[in-house]
């Protein structure tokens, strides 16, 4: 873990860090290639492609009690476990409470549905 990812985690309660941490791993595993931001101010950090770093794909939104990831797409992702929440024209979020709910497999299939989104969305950008 990078020195500026512990001091933004420093904040927060051990189970948001850990669980932040947890799905961190996952989003890295989905998204290797991804760049990691941390936005101290907004409590977030944000995943984007390399190549199209001011449009960021996933985040984490670190609160105290629990954490949220982000689908900055997810309204236009299939959710047959429903799991996402929101009302927004595009993005949709999950609260995590704990690991086992960041280790979901559901959860890992919509992570790679909003990739394959992304990916397409940059190519027909192109």
């Amino acid at each position: 873990m990078s020195a500026q990812l512990d001091k933004f985690l420093a904040a927060y309660s051990r189970e948001s860090r850990e669980n932040t941490l947890c799905l961190r791993k996952l989003l890295l595993e989905v998204f290797p290639k991804a760049d990691e931001s941390i936005e101290a101010k907004t409590g977030m950090i944000t995943y984007s492609s390399p190549s199209e770093r001011s449009t960021w794909v996933f985040a984490i939104a670190v609160n105290m009690k629990h954490i949220s990831l982000i689908f900055s797409n997810g309204a236009r992702i299939p959710d047959p476990a429903n799991l996402l929440s929101g009302m927004g024209k595009e993005a949709r979020h999950i609260k995590i409470k704990s690991e086992e709910e960041a280790q979901n497999r559901s959860l890992r299939q919509l992570l790679q549905e909003a990739l394959k989104l992304a990916k397409r969305g940059n190519q027909d950008a192109a």
